[in-house]
């Protein structure tokens, strides 16, 4: 007992550690320890050594303070703030962690599961030879999602994380099962299919060899500079093509994105660039990816105000599973302050899962059980996440947890 105090004593006198943390925005995230050769280096105590080595997983478990993930960094480790040991709320604040965790890596299965209706739906209507239903599922929506989720799994196949890749990959081959279908119903253009059919078999095979360190090292950087252009390049485009017809058809947005990304990426290449801008550069296809992800429900929406008899080929529960999987996440986000990834996780919650079950609810697709169940379920989790972050931080309110996760604290 004495030893504790001593080491408690010891901890809340020395400087913060400045050991690492890294949190990914697909993947689950667990508590991390600290090694002893990041801890402070005071003068030790009586009998610290040995307290140090029984207690490796105790300075784990001492409540800390995380620092906002700033946007350029948002896919670099990043400092963790070691405070003052809080031993009452040590417990609670360690249970929160660990459950927010649990909740992240749960989300894997809606993931898994998002598009299995719409794929078993659009069969359906396929065979019946109800091609128009299909034309309430946009391309545009659709390819978005697996451009996104090709860009990350470059990211994860990078930090070798098994789960995240596994993940990734079985969006992108169930998003390009979808995107097959629209063009066997004539609802996405030949062209852009097979473009997209190319793409993602390239990043397929090349993320697989260089996982398994198989691809030569000037072929990877090749493709992270392919896709940090691709990205860039989609995003504008895609968004201009979206309110297609009711303005002008162009590529001119993707095609200016497309030279000042190819520009941005050969300067970097060159050394013509500050540290803060090669940074940045390398931060552009996880944003880009974000954005994307962020376009999908934009998309729908406009697909649905478009085309209101067509939405009955939307699959509620596509998007029930899509509400779900995305706000597990949210807790997790929020607790470690990553901005990006609760900004991401929250508006597709928000606004693909929750906003188009709005629509189907609207034009009386749903039942008004199934819309209540989903409103009810969505605010009580977010309400959740928010309260149990102000319990374990020790604020009054939760305000205050968004001003930390948006401007530090």
């Amino acid at each position: 007992m004495a030893a504790t105090k001593a080491l408690a004593v010891h901890l809340s006198s020395c400087k913060a550690s400045n050991e690492r943390f890294s949190p990914y925005p697909d993947c689950p995230s667990t508590s991390q320890s600290f090694p002893l050769k990041s801890l402070p280096l005071c003068k030790p105590v009586s009998n610290l050594n040995n307290v140090l080595f029984i207690s490796r997983y105790t300075l784990a478990s001492l409540q800390r303070r995380l620092s906002p993930v700033p946007a350029v960094d948002s896919d670099v480790p990043h400092p963790l703030h070691q405070g003052s040991a809080n031993i009452r709320s040590n417990k609670e604040f360690e249970e929160w962690n660990s459950l927010t965790a649990k909740f992240s890596g749960a989300a894997n299965i809606p993931f898994m599961l998002l598009q299995l209706p719409q794929i078993v739906l659009n069969a359906r209507n396929l065979l019946a030879g109800n091609k128009t239903a299909l034309l309430a599922v946009p391309w545009l929506g659709m390819l978005t999602g697996l451009l996104g989720n090709l860009s990350l799994l470059s990211y994860f196949a990078k930090k070798r994380e098994k789960e995240a890749i596994l993940v990734q990959t079985l969006g992108v081959i169930s998003i390009y099962v979808v995107i097959s279908q629209l063009a066997m119903g004539e609802a996405m253009p030949l062209p852009q299919y097979v473009v997209t059919s190319v793409v993602v078999a390239t990043g397929l095979v090349l993320n697989f060899l260089y996982y398994f360190n198989m691809l030569n090292a000037g072929i990877w950087q090749f493709w992270e500079d392919f896709i940090t252009v691709g990205g860039l390049t989609a995003l504008p485009q895609v968004i201009w093509s979206t309110f297609v017809p009711r303005i002008p058809n162009s590529i001119l947005p993707g095609t200016i994105a497309c030279v000042a990304g190819v520009a941005a990426v050969v300067m970097a290449r060159m050394g013509k660039l500050s540290k803060k801008g090669v940074k940045f550069v390398g931060a552009i296809s996880g944003w880009t990816a974000t954005l994307l992800f962020m376009w999908m429900p934009v998309s729908q929406m406009w697909t649905n105000f478009l085309n209101p008899d067509n939405i009955r080929g939307l699959s509620a529960v596509s998007m029930l599973l899509g509400m779900i999987g995305n706000g597990l996440m949210i807790p997790r986000a929020l607790f470690i302050r990553d901005l990006m990834w609760f900004t991401g996780a929250t508006w597709a919650a928000v606004f693909y899962g929750y906003g188009n079950i709005v629509c189907l609810y609207f034009f009386n697709v749903i039942s008004r059980e199934f819309f209540l169940a989903a409103t009810a379920g969505l605010v009580s989790w977010i309400g959740l996440a928010l309260w149990r972050d102000t319990v374990v931080y020790g604020y009054n309110s939760p305000l205050r947890s968004l001003k930390d996760l948006v401007f530090g604290e």
